[in-house]
């Protein structure tokens, strides 16, 4: 099912303008529902982490900073009760999509500030409303014999990507997603399990390592977000 490439409405596919803003249908860059243009075995998992790695290795400062400064951030917030660990979980998604906002910076060649990682604050409130719906789903289908949520897990990588590279809300974002995710679920999975023992190989480490794997695994699935789907924006 395609969607507007302005507001993300969903269409039937037979509109020439979209019904919610008026923006012609057939506009670049089209929101379609992805083809399945590669098989789970055909996902290039290496060049994603060689292109992250690649990334990360541009600004290795400011990503081992940002990444030290938001779990000094994490640590205090929840040193509070009730309120601290709310504003934590509210503030959580924002300030890590930070990570791709400087590795799309620096995909596009452009010069970084620090600053940037705070970028992800002009999209609070989809990103709030994603991960509380997406974790709701995911919770409920990890209860339901722990494969829903999982796949859920898994379906939703992209989601808050697109929510900062197209600007569209939530649900949109949570189902363009899916919609790609879902023709190559394994291939995904296994980049995901990747990621998660890189990480933990990181946190092996004395913890230290995390403060490189993870802006890693952030730049390696900007990596994959750009050739899957293209950056829309140009610039932050």
């Amino acid at each position: 099912m395609p969607y507007c490439p302005e507001c993300g409405n969903q269409l039937t596919g037979s509109e020439s303008h979209c019904p919610a803003c008026g923006q012609p249908t057939d506009s670049p860059p089209p929101l379609l529902e992805p083809s399945p243009a590669r098989t789970p075995e055909s996902l290039p998992l290496g060049d994603y982490l060689k292109t992250g790695w690649g990334l990360f290795k541009q600004y290795p400062g400011g990503f081992v900073g940002f990444c030290l400064l938001y779990f000094v951030i994490q640590v205090a917030l929840n040193a509070i009760p009730y309120v601290g660990v709310v504003a934590a979980a509210v503030i959580s998604t924002p300030l890590l999509m930070g990570n791709f906002i400087v590795s799309v910076k620096l995909l596009h060649g452009q010069p970084p500030e620090f600053s940037d990682f705070f970028t992800g604050f002009q999209y609070l409130l989809p990103l709030v409303l994603l991960s509380v719906v997406a974790g709701v789903f995911i919770s409920i289908g990890t209860l339901l014999l722990i494969i829903p949520g999982v796949y859920l897990a898994v379906a939703y990588l992209f989601a808050s990507y697109l929510v900062v590279d197209r600007g569209l809300d939530f649900w949109p974002a949570m189902e363009l997603s899916r919609l790609t995710v879902n023709p190559r679920w394994f291939g995904y999975f296994a980049f995901m399990l990747l990621l998660a023992l890189l990480n933990l190989a990181g946190a092996i480490a004395l913890g230290v390592g995390l403060l490189v794997t993870i802006p890693l695994s952030f730049c390696a699935v900007t990596a994959a977000y750009a050739e899957i789907f293209g950056l829309q924006t140009k610039e932050y």
